[in-house]
């Protein structure tokens, strides 16, 4: 038993990257969002995905807002750099950030 787990761990490490891509001005990465936390926090890697905890609710665009404000919080930049390109209703959401650079994100968000 311990065995299986020990290489389940060693298979989850190598299989959770998370993908950044970089364009001209913008990067964009996924995000996997869980709501009516009891804190936001970035939690690690989740498949391809960064997971963020939120305390906002998933009603009416608040957790998409609270994820915007959080990120520009911890990115230091202003929330109108900050876009969701997709997922406006799912806990999957792509992010589109304007003016900062991939080792930026990498070393903030990881």
């Amino acid at each position: 038993m311990l065995i299986c787990v020990y290489l389940w761990l060693i298979f989850k490490s190598k299989c959770a990257v998370l993908k950044i891509r970089e364009v001209e001005n913008y990067v964009t990465f996924s995000v996997r969002v869980q709501p009516r936390s009891s804190r936001n926090e970035i939690c690690g890697i989740y498949g391809d995905a960064i997971k963020i905890k939120l305390t906002s609710p998933p009603v009416e665009g608040e957790a998409n807002e609270g994820l915007i404000k959080f990120l520009a919080g911890i990115l230091k930049i202003s929330k109108g750099q900050i876009e969701i390109i997709s997922g406006q209703k799912s806990k999957n959401k792509l992010i589109k950030i304007i003016g900062v650079t991939k080792g930026k994100v990498t070393d903030l968000l990881t």
